[in-house]
């Protein structure tokens, strides 16, 4: 057998771990020996796993469960809590490696381009995300002081936003929901939520899993309005798909509700275009355009403008993933150029550089496609062997003594567990599955048993 493939994998999310596993099950079959390295920029790994989902979503643990089974497999090496192009940069691992893919992921807001979106009060469903997460590079406090919110969006993270916004805290105290954010929440004196989406109901992106959780929350009233049905004339051909018409189901189901008992409201609203955030230095209503089917299967505005009244808005219209030093980078579509994988600068592949995941093909897709994409990428990765780089000979030492010569606090595998296993520790008094750790020194302290 020859001398070990060395690859470094840039992001421990899901896009980044199923990489490493597929690139050292796939190595095997060539008949390689590979050695992978994981670098994340969070002391603790998987991503938007860990940080982009609400903490109400008890499925997301069987996605763990599988990631951390990759870890603890002895597949890779992790080194947390180290930021690509910093404490390590591309040279670097040029020197180390054969290779490396990137599975950064995207992780900001999608921008949305329509007057006040700046005003005061105006956010980006991200940063929210991030911070009812626990993520610990956002501040431990957001500012919930918004009667009546909009979120703009019909996506999964639009129904997650405002299902969190919405819901009674109380309810939440069986998850994973940090302290901090209770208390957040606890104090907020929503009455209203207003999700808006461009299209009609049979057009929305969300999952009818994600509705119907919308439709559980306790001392919640759903609004729906009869104007919005009916609308579509390709109503019926749409309900064929099977997805499409049980979201129908659920809708219709919510129509026949009686309303008017719940202390909060949650206010779905189609054909709605958001048109403007109004407000003079702070959010006062958001201003949308009605729009209708344009017979060609987009939509058209009808130049009706309607003005809420709300003193908060989110936007919730996508993520949007952030270059990295010396890598190409797509800005408008927000993606590492690449053709199936392998990184592109112009017409010309780079040598050594793949992309995987989110940062590869734009942040669409669930957590499953992530497979499919990292065996791509793989593929391309073990057909280059005359394009890899040339590193140094193998010393599996270089790497912790590089990072150390740097004051890098890394965490790794071992640290994981140790933080996990306290976080579980902080949930047990109190029948909770774990209480994350928020702030990032913390969780190095105790991942690196300090």
């Amino acid at each position: 057998m020859s001398a070990p493939l060395r690859i470094a994998v840039v992001g421990a999310g899901p896009a980044g771990i199923y990489a490493a596993d597929i690139l050292k099950k796939s190595a095997a079959e060539h008949g390689r020996e590979v050695a992978i390295d994981l670098f994340e920029q969070l002391p603790a790994p998987y991503g938007l796993v860990r940080y982009g989902v609400a903490p109400d979503h008890p499925r997301i643990k069987g996605i763990i469960a599988a990631l951390r089974e990759v870890l603890e497999s002895g597949v890779v090496r992790l080194f947390g809590n180290v930021r690509f192009g910093t404490d390590i940069t591309l040279e670097d691992l040029q020197g180390l490696y054969h290779g490396v893919i990137f599975a950064t992921g995207a992780t900001k807001d999608a921008p949305l381009e329509i007057d006040g979106i700046d005003t005061a009060g105006s956010y980006g469903a991200a940063d929210f995300v991030s911070w009812y997460d626990g993520h610990p590079d956002v501040p431990r406090e957001w500012p919930l002081e918004a009667r009546e919110i909009a979120v703009i969006g019909n996506g999964n993270v639009a129904l997650d936003v405002a299902r969190m916004l919405a819901k009674h805290p109380e309810d939440l105290m069986p998850t994973e929901v940090p302290a901090n954010v209770v208390e957040g929440l606890r104090a907020s004196p929503v009455t209203d939520v207003h999700v808006f989406g461009r299209r009609g109901p049979l057009s929305v992106k969300f999952t009818p899993l994600e509705l119907r959780e919308l439709g559980e929350l306790r001392d919640v009233d759903m609004i729906l309005h009869d104007e919005d049905f009916g609308v579509d004339p390709d109503e019926e051909t749409a309900k064929q798909n099977k997805q499409i018409l049980v979201i129908s189901r659920v809708l219709e189901q919510w129509r026949q509700r009686e309303t008017g008992q719940a202390s909060r409201r949650l206010h779905l609203h189609f054909w709605s275009r958001p048109d403007a955030v109004l407000g003079q230095g702070k959010v006062e209503a958001l201003r949308v355009e009605r729009t209708r089917p344009n017979g060609d299967g987009g939509i058209e505005g009808t130049g009706e403008l309607r003005e809420i009244p709300v003193q908060a808005v989110y936007r919730a219209v996508g993520y949007f993933s952030s270059p990295l030093a010396d890598v190409p980078f797509d800005e408008r579509r927000g993606v590492i150029p690449n053709i199936a994988g392998r990184v592109h600068d112009g017409s010309r592949p780079v040598p050594g550089l793949y992309a995987t995941g989110w940062i590869k093909r734009g942040p669409v897709g669930l957590i499953g496609h992530t497979k499919s994409d990292a065996k791509e990428t793989v593929e391309q990765l073990l057909g280059d062997e005359h394009s890899w780089w040339s590193p140094a000979e193998y010393d599996a030492a270089a790497v912790p003594a590089m990072l150390a010569e740097r004051g890098v606090a890394w965490t790794d595998i071992a640290g994981w567990i140790r933080l996990d296993d306290h976080e579980k520790a902080l949930g047990e008094p109190h029948g909770r599955e774990r209480v994350k750790v928020v702030p990032r020194d913390e969780m190095i302290t105790i991942s690196r048993d300090e």
